[in-house]
């Protein structure tokens, strides 16, 4: 396995329920697991979740990661929110085209976000392509 450049690892307070959302609820993949800790992956995208605290730089308190959100692409977002749905898990935001400039085309995304069960905030999109100004 190539191992991305950049992988958060985020720390939770139950692996199980953490694993149980990532695997079975939005479909990531299992790498490798040890003792408190797993690797996951989902269309390219890798994480770490780990129930011990290493590195810890302040109390942690739910919702984890707050002021921070992690963008995650995957090719349709539509799965995702029918796992979700079906699994009555409720969005942060609801599903959205947004289009941001960059230079001088502006890039879509469809998106919406969702929290984990630590509170760590998701946003997945899909690319919708780019426009020029």
């Amino acid at each position: 396995m190539k191992f991305n450049s950049l992988i958060t690892e985020f720390t939770v307070s139950n692996l199980e329920k953490s694993l149980e959302f990532y695997t079975k609820v939005l479909g990531f993949k299992l790498e490798y697991s040890r003792e408190h800790f797993s690797f996951l992956s989902f269309q390219g995208s890798q994480i770490m979740i780990s129930e011990s605290d290493n590195w810890s730089t302040g109390k942690l308190e739910h919702p984890f990661g707050r002021g921070i959100n992690f963008q995650i692409q995957v090719k349709k977002i539509d799965p995702l929110l029918r796992k979700l749905k079906k699994n009555k898990i409720k969005l942060f935001a609801e599903p959205e085209e947004k289009w941001y400039r960059v230079g001088k085309v502006k890039i879509g995304n469809k998106q919406f976000l969702v929290q984990d069960p630590d509170g760590y905030l998701l946003r997945f999109f899909e690319d919708l392509g780019s426009r020029k100004l």
